[in-house]
């Protein structure tokens, strides 16, 4: 089997497709949302081996492997407990090769497929024949220079990566990049789950750290609205234009402070109601929407995950391990507390994600068609595929217009991946563009237009960049 070639995916045998897409696919990369550690940039040391760059910490990968009865323990997944699992990255890698079928046909195969050809020159298909082959390249690539965090960072040609940390971070390693002088933008995000959440484990615990790292106090509701106030503050220090909220539903509040108050008061006793913690997790995103639009943070929801669906996976191995499943999601009734609150303040930004895709045309084009405050996320999670990218479009263009979605951000933990995303999502884009031009919808210079603000202009403009 020869080579497998990414030149013509999605554009098809469109020539104004390609054309537009010549045009933007060596500009740079915006990165306003993801989850790359921080401390790669920071230390710049070489990446360890293969198997932890690409396979451990990848719960797309993970999650398929599981579905097909691979064990975490054997793909190198820490246990919590400490208990034994893989430790041998070779082994790792070679059980991913055999089951590497298994992603025929997902963009984890199509994203990994372009990382093995475009940055390792690997075009062989990976199967138990050629993992030992593959392997060694990748390791002996990992060992030189070119392939530490910096120097890939400019190969990719990166204008700046948003990662995302949750309040309580001393963001250590944000401050010595900064201090390092190296001229990669790196910024953070500011994600108050652990703290806003009381469902979250931890939560009292947390509360308490919040209160010790800001030299205040969180016994009272004004005293907790200050604390956030600081932190937010201190992330915008270390150049935070944004922050995150990963809430299982969009439900928002707007209680009175007496009300507000109260219930901070019960939740602070603990432990919390069912009904309690979810009205306070809706209350206080509009506290945080009230927030940014004091202080000009970008305010971004990612709800309708049911997240560690699976206790026993939860128990054994914690978050992020592949057992968050979508589900419905409502943002009509939901956002319209928050809405009524600052959702026509001129200082406000709001970007909805959803994992609904029923939301799209129904209720999020409409919403962002019609509120200043409000912008569409692209094509989250389970959705950012080539056809979930052209659902998005499709669906939410002729309500919504190009205008009131924000491009592309990746969101993801696979550094090796980002120009695999983002080169999928501006091939999907241009080859939209060009089928609105053959169907008399747009015209041919507009698309031109269109295809870079898609891809720079209106990230950088969304988030403040």
């Amino acid at each position: 089997m020869g080579k497998l070639s990414t030149d013509h995916l999605i554009l098809g045998q469109s020539g104004l497709a390609r054309a537009l897409y010549d045009t933007v696919a060596d500009l740079p990369i915006i990165s306003p949302h993801g989850h790359c550690n921080p401390e790669w940039f920071a230390t710049n040391a070489p990446f360890s081996d293969p198997a932890h760059l690409l396979i451990v910490p990848d719960h797309y990968v993970l999650r398929m492997l599981v579905s097909q009865g691979v064990r975490l323990e054997d793909m190198g997944v820490a246990r919590l407990d400490g208990g034994p699992v893989e430790t041998d990255p070779r082994m790792i890698w070679a059980r991913f090769a055999e089951h590497y079928h298994l992603f025929a046909g997902t963009p984890t195969r199509a994203w990994l497929d372009y990382t093995f050809e475009t940055l390792f020159d690997l075009t062989e298909p990976l199967n138990p024949s050629t993992a030992t082959a593959y392997y060694d390249r990748v390791a002996a690539c990992l060992a030189e220079d070119a392939f530490r965090p910096r120097a890939l960072f400019d190969r990719f040609k990166i204008e700046v990566l948003a990662t995302t940390e949750g309040t309580l971070d001393p963001l250590t390693y944000h401050k010595a990049i900064a201090e390092s002088g190296w001229p990669g933008r790196v910024i953070t995000t500011y994600r108050p789950d652990q703290v806003t959440d009381p469902d979250y484990e931890g939560f009292a615990g947390a509360l308490d750290q919040l209160a010790e790292i800001t030299g205040g106090e969180t016994d009272s509701w004004a005293g907790y609205l200050e604390a956030h106030r600081l932190r937010r503050a201190y992330f915008r220090d270390h150049g935070a234009t944004a922050t995150d909220h990963g809430h299982p539903t969009a439900e928002t509040a707007d209680l009175s402070r007496a009300d507000a108050a109260a219930l901070y008061d019960r939740l602070r006793a603990g432990p919390a109601e069912p009904r309690d913690a979810a009205l306070f997790r809706a209350q206080m995103l509009t506290e945080m929407a009230k927030m940014s639009a004091e202080d000009g943070m970008v305010m971004q929801i990612h709800p309708g995950s049911y997240r560690n669906h699976n206790a026993r996976v939860f128990n054994a191995f914690g978050r992020d391990k592949g057992f968050d499943i979508p589900t419905r999601t409502d943002y009509v009734h939901a956002l319209r507390p928050l809405l009524n609150a600052v959702g026509m303040h001129p200082n406000f930004t709001l970007i909805l994600f959803t994992l609904d895709e029923s939301a799209y045309t129904r209720e999020l084009a409409p919403l962002a068609g019609a509120y200043p405050c409000l912008r569409l996320g692209p094509a989250w999670w389970f959705h950012d595929s080539a056809e979930g990218m052209r659902r998005f479009r499709e669906m939410t263009t002729e309500t919504a217009g190009f205008y009131n979605t924000v491009g592309f951000n990746d969101d993801t933990r696979a550094f090796p991946s980002i120009p695999a995303r983002h080169d999928m999502a501006r091939r999907v884009d241009c080859a939209y563009l060009a089928r609105l031009v053959a169907d008399g919808r747009l015209r041919e210079a507009e698309a031109f237009e269109l295809a870079r603000v898609l891809t720079v202009d209106l990230p950088r403009k969304a988030y403040r960049l």
